[in-house]
């Protein structure tokens, strides 16, 4: 597209949007249960069993200190990256800390050592003893809810994770494929960090939620599950409930037929209590899959289905991801398609043109051909008068995009933010907290329905203008579709429920601490960032694409008209000029066949390559 001046800034930036996706595109999976589950035995049993050994720390007690992700990122070598718990101290939220490698200690990891791996591993079990008033301020310790604190030990003191968050670079085949792990500790924990439960579990495509087949669904458990892992508009797709340990119920004093009658009950208990259909339960024990892999035990795997689970990630979460990401290849390059035929079939057109000028010329005197001549640079001249018009149209629908710029802005998010920080930070109990709450959502919605009037308004503009055009001009302008708010404000709304529950009665003395308030609204304002930048984004491509489109065929009629004075030009020249001219748009004409018939054959392999036909491959998870 490149070397045939096809490709305009827009349609550059689609194709590089495109490309991105599919090289960076992430299926993030969170494995969330409460202390001593199995989730980490499980992740080990699922992924990392080729090492022949346990990779992550899953000895008994709790493991997992601190939220850990596992990922892929070709740029940086196989590495841990730990952030210190004092970060906590700071204003900045978890995001921004991201950008700043330098604050996080790095261990780089060998991974051909499996020794090396597991033990720089252990590390996210870490934990350091502070004082009771460090561990208030860190937010492990609250005076109103002494039956949840840590226990002091004999000198006083509390024990604390020594990390507030850890990445993991590995370079394993699924984690290449874009597949990232979020290992979480239980997060109904005194000091669970809020950005967790309030922007990273919500941005996850799937989550596996684990259990003990021994004791079926807890308080505890039932209140992770109610307050993070569920909401009203939720598919259950996204959600996975994994009954582990089913070891703990082979009874040697019963029947295999009587292990699995109590293993289908606990599966229908658990799917009727946490609301979801049986199929989403899954009955495994990770521990025997781990050692089945490890020793390569076909039966003992087979028993402890872990493939069931295997399938259940691979086909069903990892596969409909898949799906998604090649739907948007297909109508994206379909897109692309379309706008370049556009302009391709506007070079045909033009040297038909041309072509039925020349021949028109074949046998006529001087006269004529400077009459033409003439003729042309009329036509020229008045195209060029329409340039003012088109210009006024810009002026207007650019200082449409100002506002809606404006109201995207960083700016207007922030001034949001302080207000609702203000009703959050006030001293003492607060009472109207939630409709405070409530209040900065509807006016966030609202401005996202504004957005949406004014997008409704450039696009009526643009289709009247563009319609005009292709009359007046014999253009083939076609206003791209507007963009629709509407994804933005279901990411809203799944935001502000993901808060609601540090809202209620039983979050009232931890809200009346000004450092958890402050964490709180540095973890919503992060998250809200995000979706206000991915609505401008949008529109900045929208209107992109209606002004590279406007002005790729103003610039094919420019050139239409230069090429047509110079054929005069040389003609007049020299005898045999005419014959040299309809020679060389013959040739042109040829050419931009076979630049029309290469452009379908590469799109046709691109879409065809994502068809349903082409079957989304299985996804291999050892």
């Amino acid at each position: 597209m490149k070397d045939n001046e096809l490709l305009d800034a827009a349609v550059e930036e689609r194709l590089m949007r495109l490309e991105n996706q599919v090289r960076s595109d992430k299926v993030m999976v969170a494995f969330v249960a409460e202390f001593s589950r199995g989730k980490s035995e499980m992740i080990n049993a699922v992924f990392f069993a080729g090492y022949g050994r346990r990779i992550m720390p899953a000895s008994a007690g709790r493991t997992t200190m601190c939220p850990t992700e596992m990922g892929y990122d070709a740029d940086v070598p196989p590495c841990l990256r730990l952030l210190p718990i004092e970060t906590r101290l700071e204003p900045q939220a978890l995001m921004e800390w991201r950008m700043a490698p330098e604050k996080w200690t790095r261990i780089d990891l060998d991974v051909k050592n499996p020794q090396q791996l597991a033990s720089a591993l252990e590390k996210v079990a870490e934990t350091r003893k502070v004082t009771q008033d460090e561990a208030r301020a860190l937010g492990f310790w609250h005076s109103q809810a002494p039956e949840d604190n840590p226990v002091l030990d004999a000198q006083g003191m509390v024990e604390v994770p020594r990390w507030r968050h850890a990445l993991i670079n590995i370079a394993h085949p699924l984690l290449k494929q874009g597949l990232v792990i979020l290992d979480t500790p239980g997060l109904n924990a005194i000091g669970a960090e809020p950005e967790l439960t309030v922007s990273l579990i919500p941005q996850a495509h799937a989550v596996v939620f684990i259990l003990g087949a021994d004791t079926g669904v807890t308080k505890s458990d039932l209140s992770i599950w109610r307050e993070h892992l569920v909401t009203e508009s939720d598919s259950t797709d996204a959600r996975l409930v994994v009954l582990n340990k089913i070891d703990t119920l082979w009874d040697a004093l019963s029947t295999p037929e009587q292990i699995q009658q109590q293993i289908e009950r606990q599966k229908a208990s658990t799917a009727e209590i946490l609301g979801i259909p049986p199929e989403r339960v899954i009955a495994v024990s990770a521990q025997k899959g781990l050692v089945a892999k490890v020793t390569d035990d076909a039966d003992l795997l087979e028993k402890s289905c872990l493939p069931v689970l295997e399938d259940a990630l691979g086909r069903g979460m990892m596969g409909k991801r898949q799906k998604i990401l090649a739907d948007a290849m297909v109508s994206g390059i379909s897109d692309l398609r379309s706008e370049t035929n556009r302009v391709i079939n506007i070079r045909k057109r033009d040297l038909t043109e041309q072509m039925m000028e020349l021949k028109g010329l074949q046998g006529k005197n001087s006269t004529v051909i400077k009459h033409m001549r003439s003729r042309i640079s009329n036509e020229q001249a008045e195209f060029d008068l329409g340039g003012a018009k088109i210009h006024a149209v810009r002026s207007v629908h650019l200082k449409l995009l100002r506002e809606v710029f404006g109201i995207l802005g960083s700016k207007t998010l922030k001034a949001e933010m302080i207000q609702l920080n203000s009703a959050l930070t006030q001293k003492g109990i607060k009472l109207g907290v939630k409709k405070a709450y409530g209040e900065t959502f509807e006016r966030l919605r609202a401005n996202l329905r504004k957005v949406q009037a004014l997008s409704g308004e450039i696009q009526t503009m643009l289709g009247a203008t563009f319609r005009q055009l292709n009359a007046e001009h014999g253009f083939s302008l076609q206003a791209p579709a507007e963009p629709q708010m509407a994804p933005f404000m279901n990411d809203l709304d799944m935001v502000e429920r993901s808060h609601l529950q540090y809202l209620g009665i039983g979050n009232a003395f931890k809200l009346a601490q000004p450092e958890f308030a402050d964490r709180l609204v540095r973890a919503l304002s992060n998250r809200l960032r995000s979706i206000h930048d991915a609505a401008l984004g949008e529109v900045e491509l929208w209107s992109k694409s209606a002004a590279a489109q406007l002005d790729a065929q103003l610039r094919e009629r420019r050139r239409n008209f230069i090429r047509r004075i110079e054929a005069i030009d040389r003609i007049q020249q020299a005898a045999g000029g005419l014959e040299d001219r309809i020679q060389d748009i013959e040739r042109q004409s040829t050419s931009l066949n076979q630049i029309d018939t290469k452009l379908v054959e590469l799109t046709n392999y691109l879409i065809g390559a994502n068809q349903p036909s082409a079957a989304v491959p299985d996804v291999e998870l050892i």
